[in-house]
């Protein structure tokens, strides 16, 4: 098994799967799991073995959302079968090792994007015929160009999303040193919300405020949900990807680890300690999957935290923690230089009031460089983010790059005939803003995407019109995504900052040349009698 030595020796069909497998670099540890898994005697893998091998259990989930669907477990019991019997074409005695290496390179080589979310569909819909559920998808070929008819409702999608996340939540376990992480399925109606929205012709006037996604009755078109996720969610089917490298992997060092074949974790904290943030799982988890940089790692761990600890050590500001204004959160983000993302939960009426029409919502915004005091636009790329109830994300256009303003008051007293706003604000241009923040972090103007050519078009709340419109800050959060080295270099940065407000502070009485002339004379002599005339030098 595996390749030979001699090049003349080995068949051309081995020699071209073996070279696939060599481009994504992982032959060597599908050489050592094919080892592992495979029967000597018949040099192939058993189909139960490796179908146990992609099985996931994920027992007694909990959901931030609420209940989770009766069928969500046997539809993930039923994942490991509905990968063999689609990618790994099994012969007489198991799946041979060509087969092998070609059913990975199907799940895991480098394909189109399109095709990459065609396979994931077909899991889906494979998975579902096995565990009972009707057939929602149809495939006209296996080509990458074949098209995917039929439609789903919100509540299928809402499973495959759930799916997805399930994946990714178990290959971060296998890969993690720092143990399970929690099994709390996240909040995904945002994502779903925003399918509706994009793919039926009245999605734009349903009521997406406390909607219960798993009972709209519409229909979302196969063509039309896979354009809607090329564009949002562009890194979904990575999750299928990385589900099946890290199984293989895992069946590897399974022997240096305890048995990890079952994805279920007893001790699960409260849905709502996980939901105090502004930035949940669900959340964070979208926003992941419109990168593929550094950030998605830094992101991901607010999705797949172990711990609240572990999930927080990224946020740098909060401001019903740590006060709200600019000065208060300069503060705190001063001399992070990496990139950062900026969340705001705000109201369209007053909510102290009890008024029952308030619509509440969440906007962000993603900086790939830490803020500057300055009073023009900066930056060289970001994100704009509609977060709750609807997820959209806007990235740069690459026409302008008036991306982030941060302008704090002048520490000088100078005159200034015509002075800049003070504030944070994102697209748009000085006084005419697309998302600005005022400095007192109590009001959040948003205007349309016709004044901003930064950023692409796209409604940041429902039903967003032409007017701006302002509304209340709830609460901002601010979170640092630029790992461990960002985070060391701010806290050098605040350690040298208050070594020199010390050093400001302390007055050296051997400077002056006598009692006479020191500053605590003068204060005495003041208080003492203030009326007292003294003799005025020239």
């Amino acid at each position: 098994m595996g390749a030979s030595s001699s090049t003349e020796q080995v068949p051309a069909d081995q020699r071209e799967a073996e070279t696939l497998a060599a481009s994504t670099g992982a032959l060597p540890m599908l050489q050592n799991a094919f080892a592992k898994l495979s029967d000597p005697q018949a040099k192939a893998i058993p189909v139960d073995s490796l179908q146990q091998c992609f099985t996931l259990s994920f027992d007694d989930p909990l959901s931030e959302a609420g209940t989770v669907p009766s069928y969500f477990p046997a539809l993930l019991n039923r994942l490991g079968p509905s990968i063999v019997d689609l990618f790994f074409l099994a012969e007489k005695g198991g799946v041979s090792w060509i087969e092998f290496l070609r059913g990975y390179t199907k799940c895991c080589g480098r394909t189109s994007a399109s095709n990459s979310y065609k396979n994931l569909f077909k899991v889906f819909q494979l998975t579902a015929l096995k565990a009972g559920l009707p057939e929602k998808l149809q495939f006209e070929s296996d080509d990458s160009d074949g098209k995917v008819n039929g439609a789903l409702l919100p509540a299928d999608l809402l499973m495959l999303l759930g799916m997805c996340w399930v994946m990714s939540w178990d290959s971060r376990n296998l890969s993690s040193s720092k143990g399970q992480a929690d099994n709390v399925l996240p909040d995904l109606n945002h994502l779903v919300l925003s399918a509706v929205v994009s793919c039926t012709d009245g999605g734009a006037d349903l009521g997406v405020y406390d909607s219960d996604v798993t009972g709209l009755d519409v229909q979302l078109p196969a063509g039309k949900l896979q354009l809607w996720a090329l564009k949002m969610i562009q890194n979904l089917p990575d999750c299928f990807a990385q589900h099946v490298h890290a199984r293989l992997r895992n069946s590897v060092t399974r022997e240096d680890k305890s048995e990890t074949t079952s994805s279920s974790v007893h001790d699960t904290p409260s849905t709502t300690e996980c939901s105090t943030h502004l930035l949940t799982r669900g959340r964070a988890w979208a926003i992941s999957l419109t990168h593929r940089s550094t950030i998605r790692e830094e992101i991901s761990k607010v999705c797949f935290a172990s711990h609240v600890d572990e999930k927080i050590e990224n946020l740098l500001y909060r401001s019903s923690l740590h006060g709200k204004g600019l000065n208060r959160f300069w503060s705190n983000v001063e001399g992070y230089n990496g990139p950062l993302l900026l969340v705001i939960a705000a109201s369209s009426g007053d909510a102290h009031e009890g008024n029952k029409d308030v619509k509440r919502w969440i906007v962000g915004a993603l900086t790939h460089q830490g803020f500057e005091n300055k009073d023009t636009f900066y930056g060289t790329s970001g994100c704009l983010y509609a977060l709750s109830p609807v997820f959209h994300v806007l990235p740069s256009s690459g026409k302008e790059k008036n991306f982030v303003y941060s302008h704090l008051h002048p520490t000088g007293r100078v005159y200034e005939p015509r002075p800049k706003p003070v504030g944070i604000a994102f697209g748009g241009s000085i006084g005419n803003e697309r998302i600005f923040v005022d400095e007192d972090f109590s009001k959040l103007t948003v205007r349309h995407h016709a004044i901003d050519k930064s950023y692409v078009p796209g409604s940041l709340f429902p039903n967003q019109g032409f007017l701006p419109l302002e509304a209340l800050i709830l609460e901002v959060e601010a979170w640092g995504l630029g790992g461990t080295t960002a985070k060391k270099v701010q806290t050098s940065y605040k350690r040298r900052e208050e070594l020199f407000t010390e050093q400001r502070r302390k007055v050296d009485l051997k400077t002056f040349a006598s009692w006479e002339d020191s500053p605590e004379k003068m204060m005495m002599d003041m208080v003492s009698d203030p009326n007292s005339a003294r003799r005025e030098d020239r």
